[in-house]
């Protein structure tokens, strides 16, 4: 007797996942806080736009800027335990 079915293969790939458990962070109303926002605002300030003659010469901007924020974020941010019940 012959079948009209096809037998089916599927292949279910599992991955190990990170799951990340710790991040960095600025407490709200920290002194940490408001220095950060007060070296973001003397960064923002010193950005020159009056050179500003090429596509090239603004993603160079942009990219020393990208820069300065990480350095005013890691000087500022602090690293945290995230948990199950974090807020």
């Amino acid at each position: 007797m012959s079948s009209d079915h096809a037998p089916l293969i599927v292949n279910i790939s599992i991955f190990e996942e990170y799951i990340q458990t710790r991040k960095q962070t600025i407490i709200k109303n920290s002194k940490e806080e408001r220095n950060f926002i007060a070296e973001t605002i003397k960064s923002i300030k010193r950005i020159n736009m009056d050179h500003i003659k090429s596509k090239e010469n603004l993603e160079q901007i942009v990219q020393d800027f990208a820069c300065n924020m990480d350095e005013i974020w890691f000087k500022h941010s602090k690293i945290v335990n995230i948990t199950r019940h974090l807020k």
